[in-house]
């Protein structure tokens, strides 16, 4: 089972976030065989980490709350709230397989929360420009609630427009990057 996980960070965390982050690196290590995307979101054109991305395949919903809870950014206080959510990998692969590579480019995390509609199951057709493309799902993986999108964008308004905010109560962009350890 695929799950989107996005732990947003408490206000003011960051030298904590800084403290914690080889021990946040070696939590991920070993979830690195089944990692389908990570990496930490900005504030608006700042250097300022406003959460951490987590899309990740696990055998069920108590080691997706397990993951999600026991990571040592959670329980030391660097994050506010956790989105913990099924997730469906509408393009079937992972960030590494994204033919544009780590680099290059603006890249974005764009949520749409809320219903969405059975045409956010359809994979939009600027194929290259995304990342990670999928709803989110219910706890028993049978209602959408969302989509989430990684993408690689010209700015966050070209970013937004990859989902009809329409069919959504909000839609978020947030900047984003690949994540994991510097090579």
């Amino acid at each position: 089972m695929e799950f989107f996980c996005y732990h947003r960070d408490r206000p003011a965390s960051g030298a904590l976030r800084d403290d914690m982050l080889e021990k946040h690196w070696a939590y991920m290590d070993g979830y690195a065989d089944r990692m389908i995307a990570r990496g930490p979101t900005f504030s608006a054109g700042e250097d300022t980490p406003t959460g951490s991305v987590h899309i990740v395949d696990l055998p069920d919903a108590p080691a997706a709350r397990a993951f999600a809870f026991d990571e040592p950014n959670y329980q030391t206080g660097v994050y506010r709230d956790v989105l913990l959510r099924r997730w469906r990998n509408l393009l079937g692969r992972t960030m590494w397989d994204f033919p544009g590579g780590r680099t290059g480019g603006d890249r974005y995390l764009v949520l749409g929360l809320g219903p969405g509609t059975q045409d956010d199951l359809v994979v939009p057709p600027d194929r290259d420009e995304l990342i990670a493309y999928g709803p989110l799902l219910s706890d028993d993986g049978v209602t959408q609630v969302g989509t989430a999108v990684l993408l690689r964008a010209p700015d966050p308004d070209a970013a937004r427009t990859v989902l009809d905010a329409g069919r959504y109560a909000a839609v978020e962009v947030h900047d984003w990057q690949f994540g994991g350890r510097p090579s």
